[in-house]
């Protein structure tokens, strides 16, 4: 299971770190990402992991963002940095296979609301 947190209301130009505790058979085994979903758009991409620590950022948060995972407490990270309006969205993290897109199972989602 994914169970993700950290969401909330920020102004713009504020930060945020959102967390994903995942089991540790889960955290050991597979990639991870965050995605999140504007709403009435798609779900898309926003950052992932890989198993060896291998990160990919979407040009959306590349330069202003930062994916971690921590095996210590089995726990995945995103910090958004200059948060804009155009981040307010559900933030979901994901695990899978594949790369950079590992989409197999998605925990909740979390809200996030950039607005002065």
């Amino acid at each position: 299971q994914l169970q993700a947190s950290g969401g909330g209301s920020v102004q713009p130009g504020g930060s945020l770190r959102l967390s994903c505790a995942a089991s540790e058979s889960i955290f050991r085994r597979y990639n991870m990402a965050w995605y999140r979903q504007r709403p009435g758009e798609a779900r898309e991409l926003v950052a992932a992991i890989s198993i060896a620590y291998v990160t990919y950022y979407s040009e959306s948060v590349q330069g202003r963002s930062n994916i971690s995972r921590d095996v210590a407490t089995n726990t995945m990270y995103l910090q958004i940095n200059t948060l804009k309006p155009e981040d307010t969205a559900v933030y979901y993290c994901s695990r899978g296979r594949t790369w950079p897109r590992p989409s197999d199972y998605w925990g909740q989602g979390t809200l996030v609301t950039v607005s002065s």
